[in-house]
């Protein structure tokens, strides 16, 4: 069963938050330089955790907009603020552009279709000479769950098993990524990759995980009937344990880090 808005901001704070958004994150505090900006817009800041880590480098003398996306990610954040004492101001509003002197962006969840798009409205909410970071998957990851899903789905249906390989083509790279900030107006640009590598001990724990069931595979297979989406997940469970055995699972992701200016 489809999990409501308010259990997936729960299971995005207790469970994705720390198994994946933080990999992304990392990125940002090793890589971004953030320290001379007046305001900074965070967008896609989840439940609010690294909007408040941000506050507590870069110090009182930079105000931060953080964007969250919908009202149960906002009520965690908001708790989470007041908790800590702090001054980010959590919100779900759309900002103008042109308007900031930094801008951070997670686009760690973003489908992949809208890649190009979204970058260009992260870079134009900067300002002129704004400094901006995004940080999202990049080419080459997923590859060994892609290929267990391919043969799942070309057993099943020859239309899902060019989902499959959709997938693997829709990721971009680097370089794709690069180019479509240099497109949106940044200049300066420099990037960074770290491979990130999940593990899971069983096909099972896999494919019930929070962070498969309620955001990567919807993110993949949203468009298809939940009762297909719950067959392709029990056969994939079930080849992974069949080609493995006693061994654990682990697919790679290049975790990637873009940065520059806009001009």
């Amino acid at each position: 069963m489809q999990k409501s808005a308010k259990e997936l901001a729960f299971l995005r704070d207790l469970y994705v938050q720390d198994e994946w958004t933080r990999r992304f994150t990392d990125l940002v505090d090793k890589h971004a330089k953030l320290t001379d900006a007046e305001e900074l817009l965070y967008l896609n800041a989840g439940t609010g955790t690294h909007a408040l880590v941000l506050e507590e480098r870069i110090g009182d003398d930079t105000d931060i907009f953080a964007v969250c996306g919908d009202e149960h990610e906002l009520a965690i954040a908001a708790d989470k603020a007041i908790a800590v004492g702090s001054k980010v101001e959590f919100s779900t509003k759309s900002f103008g552009d042109d308007a900031f002197a930094c801008v951070v962006a997670d686009l760690s969840f973003v489908p992949l279709e809208d890649a190009a798009e979204t970058i260009d409205d992260v870079v134009h909410k900067a300002k002129t000479d704004g400094e901006v970071a995004f940080v999202m998957p990049t080419a080459g990851s997923f590859g060994e769950l892609y290929s267990m899903l391919w043969e799942v789905l070309a057993d099943a249906d020859v239309d899902l098993a060019t989902k499959a390989e959709d997938l693997i083509a829709e990721l971009p790279s680097v370089g794709a990524v690069k180019q479509a900030a240099e497109n949106a107006g940044l200049v300066n640009i420099k990037s960074e990759t770290a491979n990130e590598v999940f593990d899971f001990e069983t096909g099972e724990d896999l494919v019930n995980s929070p962070l498969v069931a309620d955001f990567l595979f919807p993110n993949w297979f949203g468009d298809i009937e939940e009762s297909e989406a719950s067959a392709i997940k029990e056969k994939l469970a079930g080849l992974i344990n069949a080609e493995l055995g006693d061994l654990s699972f682990q697919f790679t992701v290049k975790a990637t880090i873009v940065t520059g200016t806009r001009q």
